[in-house]
Protein backbone atom coordinates (compact mmCIF):
# COMPACT_ATOMS: atom_id res chain seq x y z
CA UNK A 1 0.00 0.00 0.00
CA UNK A 2 2.98 2.54 0.57
CA UNK A 3 4.75 1.38 -2.55
CA UNK A 4 0.97 2.46 -4.43
CA UNK A 5 0.84 5.50 -2.24
CA UNK A 6 4.49 6.70 -3.29
CA UNK A 7 3.94 5.97 -6.84
CA UNK A 8 0.56 8.11 -7.02
CA UNK A 9 2.42 10.79 -4.94
CA UNK A 10 5.19 10.91 -7.60
CA UNK A 11 2.86 10.80 -10.65
CA UNK A 12 0.99 13.65 -9.55
CA UNK A 13 4.13 15.44 -9.32
CA UNK A 14 5.27 14.45 -12.36
CA UNK A 15 2.35 15.98 -14.14
CA UNK A 16 2.65 19.26 -12.06
CA UNK A 17 6.24 20.06 -11.16
CA UNK A 18 8.70 18.53 -13.31
CA UNK A 19 11.05 21.34 -14.73
CA UNK A 20 11.73 22.27 -18.29
CA UNK A 21 15.39 24.24 -19.03
CA UNK A 22 15.50 28.29 -18.43
CA UNK A 23 16.61 30.13 -16.16
CA UNK A 24 18.73 27.93 -14.46
CA UNK A 25 18.50 24.22 -14.96
CA UNK A 26 15.45 22.80 -15.11
CA UNK A 27 14.18 19.24 -16.48
CA UNK A 28 12.26 18.43 -19.80
CA UNK A 29 9.16 16.73 -18.85
CA UNK A 30 7.74 15.35 -22.59
CA UNK A 31 9.86 15.38 -26.20
CA UNK A 32 7.43 14.99 -29.34
CA UNK A 33 7.38 12.00 -31.38
CA UNK A 34 10.09 12.80 -33.78
CA UNK A 35 12.50 12.48 -30.47
CA UNK A 36 11.11 9.32 -29.45
CA UNK A 37 14.25 6.96 -29.57
CA UNK A 38 15.76 9.78 -26.94
CA UNK A 39 12.34 9.33 -24.76
CA UNK A 40 13.00 5.56 -25.19
CA UNK A 41 16.12 5.52 -24.29
CA UNK A 42 15.98 7.53 -21.04
CA UNK A 43 13.68 5.06 -19.79
CA UNK A 44 16.32 2.70 -20.21
CA UNK A 45 18.73 4.38 -18.29
CA UNK A 46 19.90 2.76 -14.90
CA UNK A 47 20.50 5.62 -12.63
CA UNK A 48 22.69 4.82 -10.13
CA UNK A 49 23.32 8.78 -8.26
CA UNK A 50 21.85 9.86 -4.39
CA UNK A 51 20.55 13.25 -6.13
CA UNK A 52 17.77 14.10 -7.63
CA UNK A 53 15.55 11.97 -5.11
CA UNK A 54 13.22 10.07 -7.62
CA UNK A 55 15.33 10.21 -10.54
CA UNK A 56 15.48 6.99 -11.53
CA UNK A 57 11.75 7.04 -11.45
CA UNK A 58 11.61 10.39 -13.52
CA UNK A 59 14.05 8.44 -16.71
CA UNK A 60 11.82 5.50 -15.79
CA UNK A 61 9.12 7.62 -17.25
CA UNK A 62 10.80 8.98 -20.09
CA UNK A 63 11.47 12.19 -18.27
CA UNK A 64 14.95 13.95 -19.24
CA UNK A 65 16.47 15.64 -16.12
CA UNK A 66 19.28 17.97 -15.59
CA UNK A 67 22.63 17.05 -14.11
CA UNK A 68 21.86 17.22 -10.20
CA UNK A 69 25.28 19.50 -9.15
CA UNK A 70 26.15 22.45 -10.67
CA UNK A 71 28.69 25.78 -10.63
CA UNK A 72 27.60 28.89 -11.86
CA UNK A 73 29.44 31.97 -12.50
CA UNK A 74 27.71 34.97 -12.91
CA UNK A 75 27.77 39.04 -13.91
CA UNK A 76 24.87 40.87 -13.10
CA UNK A 77 24.50 44.94 -13.52
CA UNK A 78 21.59 46.72 -12.37
CA UNK A 79 19.92 50.27 -12.53
CA UNK A 80 17.40 51.31 -10.21
CA UNK A 81 15.94 54.44 -8.20
CA UNK A 82 16.22 54.38 -4.67
CA UNK A 83 14.13 56.33 -2.10
CA UNK A 84 15.22 58.00 1.13
CA UNK A 85 13.39 58.51 4.04
CA UNK A 86 13.88 59.25 7.89
CA UNK A 87 17.51 60.44 7.25
CA UNK A 88 19.74 60.96 10.50
CA UNK A 89 22.92 62.57 11.07
CA UNK A 90 25.67 62.50 13.71
CA UNK A 91 29.20 64.09 13.58
CA UNK A 92 32.67 62.98 14.87
CA UNK A 93 35.27 65.99 14.74
CA UNK A 94 37.66 64.10 16.98
CA UNK A 95 38.08 60.54 15.98
CA UNK A 96 37.37 59.31 19.05
CA UNK A 97 33.86 57.70 18.80
CA UNK A 98 32.52 60.51 20.95
CA UNK A 99 30.17 61.97 18.03
CA UNK A 100 29.98 65.94 19.15
CA UNK A 101 26.30 65.25 18.25
CA UNK A 102 24.69 62.28 17.98
CA UNK A 103 22.50 60.68 15.56
CA UNK A 104 19.49 63.61 15.02
CA UNK A 105 16.83 62.73 12.73
CA UNK A 106 16.48 65.61 10.19
CA UNK A 107 12.96 66.84 9.34
CA UNK A 108 11.98 67.71 5.35
CA UNK A 109 11.55 70.82 5.98
CA UNK A 110 15.68 70.73 6.37
CA UNK A 111 17.00 68.12 4.38
CA UNK A 112 15.00 66.20 1.92
CA UNK A 113 16.34 63.95 -1.19
CA UNK A 114 15.48 63.88 -4.98
CA UNK A 115 16.06 61.98 -7.96
CA UNK A 116 18.48 59.05 -6.52
CA UNK A 117 20.09 56.21 -8.16
CA UNK A 118 21.86 53.06 -7.45
CA UNK A 119 24.18 51.98 -10.16
CA UNK A 120 26.02 48.33 -9.53
CA UNK A 121 27.83 45.24 -10.66
CA UNK A 122 28.52 42.00 -9.12
CA UNK A 123 30.45 38.60 -9.87
CA UNK A 124 29.40 35.62 -7.94
CA UNK A 125 29.40 32.19 -8.02
CA UNK A 126 26.04 30.25 -7.47
CA UNK A 127 26.54 26.44 -6.00
CA UNK A 128 23.20 24.50 -6.80
CA UNK A 129 21.52 20.75 -6.22
CA UNK A 130 18.79 19.05 -7.73
CA UNK A 131 17.22 17.36 -4.38
CA UNK A 132 14.35 16.64 -6.31
CA UNK A 133 13.33 17.02 -10.17
CA UNK A 134 11.59 19.94 -9.55
CA UNK A 135 13.33 21.59 -6.20
CA UNK A 136 16.88 23.52 -6.20
CA UNK A 137 18.45 24.84 -3.59
CA UNK A 138 21.72 26.96 -4.23
CA UNK A 139 23.90 29.34 -2.58
CA UNK A 140 25.24 32.63 -3.62
CA UNK A 141 28.82 33.64 -2.96
CA UNK A 142 30.37 37.23 -4.51
CA UNK A 143 31.85 40.21 -4.65
CA UNK A 144 30.72 43.91 -6.86
CA UNK A 145 30.72 47.56 -6.89
CA UNK A 146 27.93 50.09 -5.89
CA UNK A 147 27.35 53.61 -6.75
CA UNK A 148 24.83 55.71 -5.32
CA UNK A 149 24.24 58.86 -6.09
CA UNK A 150 22.00 61.33 -4.46
CA UNK A 151 20.10 64.31 -5.08
CA UNK A 152 19.95 66.47 -1.48
CA UNK A 153 18.32 70.09 -1.32
CA UNK A 154 19.01 71.88 2.48
CA UNK A 155 15.78 73.84 3.26
CA UNK A 156 13.70 73.39 0.42
CA UNK A 157 11.25 75.36 -0.80
CA UNK A 158 12.53 78.58 0.66
CA UNK A 159 14.79 81.40 -0.26
CA UNK A 160 17.76 79.73 1.45
CA UNK A 161 17.06 76.56 -0.49
CA UNK A 162 21.22 75.06 -1.67
CA UNK A 163 20.86 71.92 -3.84
CA UNK A 164 24.25 69.25 -4.41
CA UNK A 165 24.49 66.33 -5.98
CA UNK A 166 26.63 63.41 -3.73
CA UNK A 167 28.05 60.05 -4.99
CA UNK A 168 28.66 57.09 -2.79
CA UNK A 169 31.26 54.36 -4.67
CA UNK A 170 31.52 51.33 -2.54
CA UNK A 171 32.77 47.32 -2.90
CA UNK A 172 30.01 45.17 -1.79
CA UNK A 173 29.94 41.52 -0.67
CA UNK A 174 27.57 38.99 -0.87
CA UNK A 175 26.26 36.13 -0.01
CA UNK A 176 23.64 33.99 0.14
CA UNK A 177 20.85 31.33 -0.35
CA UNK A 178 18.21 30.22 -2.18
CA UNK A 179 15.78 27.87 -3.53
CA UNK A 180 14.03 27.09 -6.99
CA UNK A 181 10.90 25.34 -7.70
CA UNK A 182 10.26 24.46 -11.61
CA UNK A 183 7.20 22.83 -13.20
CA UNK A 184 6.06 21.84 -17.07
CA UNK A 185 2.46 22.00 -18.14
CA UNK A 186 2.73 20.68 -21.55
CA UNK A 187 5.27 22.54 -23.54
CA UNK A 188 5.38 25.60 -21.12
CA UNK A 189 7.64 25.45 -18.48
CA UNK A 190 6.92 28.10 -15.02
CA UNK A 191 9.43 28.76 -12.36
CA UNK A 192 9.41 30.46 -9.12
CA UNK A 193 12.59 31.69 -7.98
CA UNK A 194 13.41 32.76 -4.12
CA UNK A 195 16.50 33.86 -2.45
CA UNK A 196 18.05 36.12 0.30
CA UNK A 197 21.36 37.84 0.16
CA UNK A 198 23.34 39.48 2.68
CA UNK A 199 24.90 42.60 1.14
CA UNK A 200 27.88 44.44 2.77
CA UNK A 201 29.34 46.71 1.67
CA UNK A 202 32.49 48.79 2.61
CA UNK A 203 31.43 51.86 4.37
CA UNK A 204 28.31 50.57 6.29
CA UNK A 205 28.70 48.75 9.91
CA UNK A 206 26.57 45.86 9.20
CA UNK A 207 25.40 43.79 6.18
CA UNK A 208 21.78 44.74 4.33
CA UNK A 209 19.35 41.76 3.47
CA UNK A 210 17.83 41.93 0.23
CA UNK A 211 15.13 39.63 -0.86
CA UNK A 212 14.59 38.45 -4.51
CA UNK A 213 11.62 36.75 -5.83
CA UNK A 214 11.61 35.51 -9.73
CA UNK A 215 8.38 34.11 -11.65
CA UNK A 216 9.16 33.20 -14.98
CA UNK A 217 7.23 31.46 -17.92
CA UNK A 218 8.65 30.00 -21.02
CA UNK A 219 9.04 27.48 -23.73
CA UNK A 220 12.06 25.25 -24.73
CA UNK A 221 12.94 24.03 -28.78
CA UNK A 222 15.07 21.11 -28.76
CA UNK A 223 16.97 20.24 -31.87
CA UNK A 224 16.09 17.44 -33.79
CA UNK A 225 19.75 15.84 -34.39
CA UNK A 226 21.14 16.91 -30.65
CA UNK A 227 18.27 16.52 -28.27
CA UNK A 228 20.92 17.09 -25.37
CA UNK A 229 21.23 20.22 -27.08
CA UNK A 230 18.47 22.85 -27.22
CA UNK A 231 17.55 26.62 -26.59
CA UNK A 232 14.71 27.95 -23.80
CA UNK A 233 13.12 31.58 -23.64
CA UNK A 234 11.07 32.89 -21.27
CA UNK A 235 9.44 36.21 -20.21
CA UNK A 236 9.05 37.24 -16.18
CA UNK A 237 8.87 39.39 -13.49
CA UNK A 238 11.01 39.81 -10.45
CA UNK A 239 10.58 41.69 -7.06
CA UNK A 240 13.15 43.37 -4.92
CA UNK A 241 12.84 44.05 -1.62
CA UNK A 242 15.71 45.01 0.44
CA UNK A 243 15.92 46.26 4.47
CA UNK A 244 15.54 49.58 4.96
CA UNK A 245 17.50 50.37 8.13
CA UNK A 246 20.66 51.22 6.80
CA UNK A 247 23.28 52.91 9.39
CA UNK A 248 26.91 53.33 8.26
CA UNK A 249 29.78 56.26 8.58
CA UNK A 250 32.24 58.14 5.76
CA UNK A 251 34.86 60.89 5.66
CA UNK A 252 33.81 64.45 5.46
CA UNK A 253 35.73 64.71 2.40
CA UNK A 254 34.36 61.51 0.53
CA UNK A 255 30.81 62.55 1.75
CA UNK A 256 30.89 66.13 -0.01
CA UNK A 257 31.52 66.52 -3.66
CA UNK A 258 34.29 67.30 -4.95
CA UNK A 259 33.71 71.32 -6.45
CA UNK A 260 33.03 72.11 -2.21
CA UNK A 261 36.51 71.26 -1.47
CA UNK A 262 37.74 73.06 -5.16
CA UNK A 263 35.56 76.26 -3.75
CA UNK A 264 36.34 75.78 0.10
CA UNK A 265 36.50 79.16 1.08
CA UNK A 266 33.44 80.14 -0.73
CA UNK A 267 31.68 77.78 0.70
CA UNK A 268 32.52 78.37 3.97
CA UNK A 269 31.61 82.64 3.25
CA UNK A 270 28.48 82.04 1.64
CA UNK A 271 27.39 79.49 4.46
CA UNK A 272 28.44 82.19 7.15
CA UNK A 273 26.46 84.84 5.09
CA UNK A 274 23.25 83.11 4.56
CA UNK A 275 23.69 81.90 8.94
CA UNK A 276 24.45 86.03 9.98
CA UNK A 277 21.79 87.90 7.71
CA UNK A 278 19.16 85.41 6.10
CA UNK A 279 18.65 82.44 8.33
CA UNK A 280 15.95 82.93 10.39
CA UNK A 281 15.83 81.62 14.33
CA UNK A 282 14.60 77.96 13.49
CA UNK A 283 17.01 77.21 10.89
CA UNK A 284 19.76 78.99 13.43
CA UNK A 285 18.59 76.49 16.20
CA UNK A 286 19.03 73.40 13.68
CA UNK A 287 22.17 74.70 11.77
CA UNK A 288 24.08 74.75 15.38
CA UNK A 289 23.21 71.39 15.93
CA UNK A 290 24.27 69.72 12.93
CA UNK A 291 25.57 72.16 10.01
CA UNK A 292 27.78 74.37 11.65
CA UNK A 293 30.00 71.83 12.94
CA UNK A 294 30.27 70.42 9.46
CA UNK A 295 31.52 73.85 8.32
CA UNK A 296 33.89 74.13 11.04
CA UNK A 297 35.54 70.70 9.64
CA UNK A 298 35.27 71.71 6.05
CA UNK A 299 37.67 75.71 7.23
CA UNK A 300 39.32 73.40 10.15
CA UNK A 301 39.87 70.02 9.36
CA UNK A 302 39.87 69.41 5.31
CA UNK A 303 37.59 67.06 5.60
CA UNK A 304 39.12 64.64 8.33
CA UNK A 305 36.12 64.21 10.43
CA UNK A 306 33.74 61.42 10.50
CA UNK A 307 30.04 61.49 9.28
CA UNK A 308 27.67 59.25 11.12
CA UNK A 309 24.27 58.37 9.11
CA UNK A 310 21.33 56.22 9.30
CA UNK A 311 18.19 56.18 7.13
CA UNK A 312 15.49 53.70 5.56
CA UNK A 313 15.81 53.19 2.11
CA UNK A 314 14.07 50.90 -0.25
CA UNK A 315 13.64 50.51 -4.02
CA UNK A 316 11.67 52.97 -6.09
CA UNK A 317 9.52 50.05 -7.61
CA UNK A 318 9.81 46.79 -6.34
CA UNK A 319 9.05 44.74 -9.32
CA UNK A 320 10.04 44.98 -13.57
CA UNK A 321 9.98 42.70 -15.96
CA UNK A 322 12.41 40.23 -17.56
CA UNK A 323 13.53 38.50 -20.75
CA UNK A 324 15.94 35.61 -20.79
CA UNK A 325 17.10 33.22 -23.09
CA UNK A 326 19.62 29.74 -22.16
CA UNK A 327 21.60 27.65 -24.62
CA UNK A 328 22.36 24.63 -23.73
CA UNK A 329 25.56 22.98 -25.48
CA UNK A 330 24.77 19.62 -23.99
CA UNK A 331 24.06 18.68 -19.96
CA UNK A 332 27.42 19.81 -18.98
CA UNK A 333 27.60 23.28 -20.35
CA UNK A 334 25.22 25.98 -20.28
CA UNK A 335 24.61 29.88 -21.35
CA UNK A 336 22.52 32.02 -20.18
CA UNK A 337 21.67 36.00 -20.32
CA UNK A 338 18.26 37.90 -19.04
CA UNK A 339 17.73 41.35 -18.96
CA UNK A 340 15.05 43.62 -16.85
CA UNK A 341 13.60 46.01 -19.62
CA UNK A 342 10.44 46.62 -18.22
CA UNK A 343 9.96 49.29 -14.99
CA UNK A 344 12.45 51.66 -13.32
CA UNK A 345 15.00 48.64 -12.72
CA UNK A 346 17.03 47.74 -15.44
CA UNK A 347 19.74 45.40 -15.50
CA UNK A 348 21.75 42.60 -17.14
CA UNK A 349 22.51 38.84 -16.60
CA UNK A 350 25.35 36.78 -18.15
CA UNK A 351 25.87 33.46 -16.81
CA UNK A 352 28.03 30.33 -17.84
CA UNK A 353 27.01 27.00 -15.92
CA UNK A 354 28.47 24.08 -15.60
CA UNK A 355 26.67 20.74 -14.46
CA UNK A 356 27.85 17.01 -13.30
CA UNK A 357 26.47 14.02 -11.99
CA UNK A 358 27.47 14.14 -8.18
CA UNK A 359 27.53 11.36 -5.94
CA UNK A 360 26.27 7.61 -6.44
CA UNK A 361 24.56 5.45 -4.49
CA UNK A 362 26.09 2.81 -2.35
CA UNK A 363 25.81 -0.77 -3.78
CA UNK A 364 24.06 -3.06 -1.77
CA UNK A 365 25.66 -6.43 -1.17
CA UNK A 366 23.68 -9.42 -1.40
CA UNK A 367 23.41 -11.50 1.83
Amino acid sequence: MNKLHNIVIFTLLSLLLLPSPSHAQYANKRMRSKFEAYTDSLKNIEYDRVFPFWGAKAYKQGIDIQYPLGLMANYFWTNQGVRIENFQLGFDNAHDGLFEFPLTPLPESVLSFGDNRNQSWSFNVRPDLWIFPFIDLYGIFGYGNSTTTVEVQAFPNTPQEVNFTSEVDQGIATYGFGVLLAGGVGPVWISMDNNFTWNKPELLDEATRAHVMGLRMGKLFRFQNKPQSNLSVWVGAMYLSMQSSTLGSISLRDALPDDVWDNKDQFVNNYWNWYNNEATDVQKRVADKIFTPIVDAIDNRNGESIVRYNMDKQTKQHWNGLIGLQYQINKTWQFRTEGGVIGDRKSILLSLNYRFLGFKKKTRIPN
